[in-house]
């Protein structure tokens, strides 16, 4: 027996809201974001899987300090060296423009816009900025739009995969409501029809999925702390677990999106590829045999 589908042409790991604090204090008095990214990458090196291109959709340092990108950077950048992939960059509604620009991306501070387009082996991913500096709700100006046209006008050989921080989605937490993305339908029209294959997503600090212009849209939870839907009505509550990230694997006809709890379970059992292998290869007899010589 063999699979019905080939191997993914590309792969990603899509990361969201480190919010490294400076001088590594804890966040909230609770949380180490250090340590949890260090974990992360711990655990996907040491599982052998292997992206193509490192994703981060905002949010990276929790006040936007310079001290903060800098050791987020030293992190990421040997990091993504050692698995062989590039680093991507998306800003979020706790960044800041000028010190993300000059510490991450070794560009003049400024408070200009961040959108970015970058081609990863003939797939297509386009960084859109959706932050307004001091609030923390997100927009795409009418000239973002117009540059996205532009930028969508011609196919790219893979597709395209949209990066932002803001998903426009609506959100189990109604509270979320205050600080989303503004005039969602916009943006939408602009991507229907386009080769945009799928929508990545952060900021609400958990994990969900939905559509958008037509393709899926998925976002990661945070690597240093989830929100509880099952919260009161109308109020939000951060809790220290729950943390995760996203891999995204392209194939020629689809994407698949999968998210990675960070924290480590015991294990209740193991299978090497080759025993299930021939267990798939089994008759229905054999397979009860061994069945019934499993539990004996």
């Amino acid at each position: 027996m063999s699979g019905q589908h080939s191997a993914p042409s590309h792969s990603l790991l899509h990361i969201t809201d480190t919010h490294f604090v400076e001088n590594r204090a804890l966040l909230h008095d609770g949380v180490d974001s250090d340590a949890q990214l260090a974990q992360l990458f711990e655990r996907v090196e040491r599982s052998g899987h292997r992206p193509d291109a490192i994703v981060f959709t905002g949010d990276l340092a929790d006040q936007g300090h310079p001290e903060a990108y800098a050791r987020l950077r030293a992190l990421v950048e040997p990091a993504a060296e050692r698995l062989g992939a590039k680093v991507i960059w998306c800003i979020g509604n706790h960044d800041a423009r000028p010190a993300f620009r000059e510490v991450l991306l070794d560009l003049e501070p400024t408070q200009d816009t961040i959108d970015a387009v970058h081609d990863i082996d003939g797939l297509r991913i386009v960084v859109l900025d959706t932050t307004i500096p001091g609030d923390h709700s997100g927009e795409v100006t009418e000239a973002q739009r117009e540059w996205l046209r532009g930028v969508l006008a011609e196919p790219a050989p893979h597709g395209t995969i949209l990066a932002l921080h803001h998903p426009p989605i609506p959100s189990t937490l109604g509270i979320l409501q205050y600080v989303e993305l503004a005039d969602q339908d916009k943006l939408e029209e602009v991507i229907t029809g386009t080769d945009v294959r799928g929508v990545i997503a952060g900021h609400l600090h958990y994990t969900t999925i939905s559509t958008f212009g037509g393709v899926p849209l998925s976002v990661a939870a945070a690597t240093c702390y989830s929100q509880d839907l099952f919260a009161e009505d109308g109020s939000m509550r951060g809790v220290n677990g729950g943390r995760s990230f996203n891999t995204i694997n392209v194939y020629n006809d689809r994407v698949v999106h999968n998210a990675i709890p960070l924290e480590e379970s015991p294990t209740l059992y193991e299978m090497s590829a080759e025993r299930l292998r021939r267990y798939t290869e089994m008759t229905p007899e054999e397979r009860l045999a061994a069945a019934s010589a499993h539990q004996d």
